[in-house]
């Protein structure tokens, strides 16, 4: 897919900038009925439960029901295809995540343009990854890691939650700007290959902080460095991969988009709304719980970063030529 980058930043400014005027009625009564939230991903999964948090939040700050609907499959695709083609009334939601910038290039023939048929609404939150290695490993560091897999070529296999998962862009975009050959080893979620990385079948990979923390936090597996460009607070003495690959920044993020032509008040509305439930602790200590930062910002702030990240993740992708399942 061709990024039209300045496209997409001239729809997102004129959504921004819409006159209020002519539809303030609909923002004053919005939401007037139950507002369904799709994610396009299984319950109980990571994107599930941050939909879940912040759709409860929302249900109490705006006195209407916000309740999510599971539309898995295709990489979040079905999900995000429903809310495309639902009325741009505010009533249909997506929760946006790392997937959909991810897919625009993963996926030769989609039925949307991701970009051109959504309307950023507000950020949520970022979940850094972690560089982890199997204990066996005679590594400690990134520059030991980097040395060794050029020592030993073909000897570290690096474990992901499929192709075009997040761990397994993050591993790509390591392998480019560090020079280092890795053979990547997809599996079906995030658990089964902590499984085998913890067994040895595997031994490198770029996981979610949350589905990881315990196994570091236990001594099971080493984390070499964190892909975030600043040093986490749950892990503060593990470096970032930036420390020693310059220029190296990566992690997952999710937030709340809606179909184009959603009404700029509501908009308005929601991201207003959103952005104060980021505010509240008990949601900040939530978030920390699960291994989020929490990542405020105004539509348009989120709509670059949507497409600063599809440009980003499409280049990994195409000098990577990753193939969808």
């Amino acid at each position: 897919m061709t990024l039209h980058r300045r496209q997409f930043l001239q729809l997102a400014g004129a959504t921004c900038a819409a006159p209020a005027f002519p539809r303030l009625a609909s923002a004053n009564n919005y939401p007037s009925k139950p507002v369904r939230l799709v994610v396009g991903f299984p319950p109980a999964g990571g994107a599930d439960v941050t939909a879940r948090l912040i759709g409860q939040s929302l249900s109490e700050r705006l006195g209407q029901q916000f309740f999510v609907d599971n539309r898995p499959g295709a990489g979040s695709n079905i999900g995000t295809e429903a809310v495309v083609r639902a009325p741009a009334d505010g009533n249909t939601l997506l929760l946006a995540a790392l997937a959909n910038a991810v897919n625009a290039t993963l996926y030769g023939k989609l039925n949307f343009d991701f970009i051109r048929d959504i309307a950023p609404v507000a950020g949520i939150s970022r979940e850094p990854n972690v560089m982890l290695v199997n204990l066996t490993l005679p590594v400690k560091t990134v520059p030991d890691f980097i040395a060794y897999a050029k020592a030993n070529p073909g000897k570290i296999n690096m474990a992901s939650a499929g192709n075009g998962s997040p761990p397994h862009v993050i591993g790509e975009l390591f392998k480019m700007m560090s020079g280092v050959s890795m053979a990547h080893v997809p599996y079906r979620g995030a658990s089964s290959a902590l499984t085998d990385l913890l067994g040895g079948q595997v031994q490198v990979m770029f996981a979610g902080l949350a589905s990881s923390i315990a196994h570091v936090k236990a001594g099971k597996l080493r984390a070499l460095a964190v892909t975030t460009s600043m040093r986490l607070e749950a892990l503060p003495d593990v470096p970032t991969v930036g420390d020693f690959v310059p220029g190296y920044e990566a992690s997952g993020w999710q937030g709340v988009a809606a179909p184009k032509n959603t009404p700029a008040d509501i908009i308005t509305k929601l991201n207003n709304e959103i952005n104060s439930a980021l505010a509240d602790p008990k949601m900040k200590a939530r978030l920390a719980d699960l291994g989020l930062v929490p990542m405020p910002m105004t539509p348009g702030e989120f709509g670059n970063l949507i497409a600063s990240e599809t440009e980003k993740w499409g280049k990994v992708i195409r000098l990577a030529n990753i193939k969808a399942e």
